[in-house]
């Protein structure tokens, strides 16, 4: 395993901090929770990084086998990167610290990314145990996100759905607002924040959402 800087400590989280501890490590692996992403992509969802240091992190990453490189096959044709199976195992890890950095204030004009805000809402979704299956096209930064609700919670993949009860297009802060409660549908439908279809079945996603974990928000 390659380690271009060490702590020099043989304590666990040192050694852990050897290879996800440089500044944007984190939140690339972050971004690659939800499936394999482009540069691109990446690049998209951080835009404080440079494209110089987002390279540098990711080669990093690969280097110590916690992200893989591969290019998909025709017609895609492009090239990815995705976590490996270690690599995914940080995903509890950093769902627990985004939880704990919620009590952080946030920095002024903070961006917020589709996966920070989708991982916010798996983990958070509590819907009644009366809510009807519902299956929900979500497009965020022209990503394709499939997100299916039910009694066990909201359940977010990559990639879009042959069939589906709704679909809701917008940028991934008015989504965070919608989540959190800082904005309601009828508003954002009006001001052109969101394109939408069948939105009582995009509410329901909305009010899973606890009241406690809405006045939160995402992380």
């Amino acid at each position: 395993m390659a380690t271009t800087r060490t702590y020099g400590d043989a304590c666990g989280i040192a050694r852990a901090l050897d290879v996800v501890g440089s500044r944007w490590a984190l939140l690339v692996i972050r971004e690659l929770l939800l499936g394999p992403l482009r540069f691109s992509d990446v690049q998209r969802a951080l835009p404080g990084a440079s494209t110089n240091t987002l390279a540098d992190r990711l080669r990093e990453l690969g280097d110590n086998g916690v992200v893989t490189r591969h290019r998909l096959p025709p017609p895609a044709g492009a090239t990815v990167y995705e976590l490996t199976d270690w690599g995914r195992e940080l995903e509890p890890l950093l769902v627990d610290l985004g939880a704990w950095g919620l009590r952080v204030p946030k920095a002024d004009a903070a961006t917020i990314s589709a996966t920070s805000v989708l991982l916010f809402l798996r983990g958070s979704a509590s819907p009644d145990q009366k809510t009807p299956k519902v299956v929900l096209r979500l497009t965020l930064d022209e990503r394709v996100f499939r997100v299916i609700l039910d009694e066990a919670g909201a359940h977010v993949a990559a990639g879009d759905s042959d069939a589906y009860d709704a679909s809701l297009e917008c940028d991934p802060a008015t989504l965070n607002d919608l989540l959190c409660g800082d904005l309601d549908l009828d508003t954002a439908r009006v001001d052109g924040r969101v394109t939408i279809d069948h939105p009582s079945s995009v509410q329901l996603l909305i009010d899973a959402i606890p009241t406690q974990q809405q006045s939160e928000g995402s992380s």
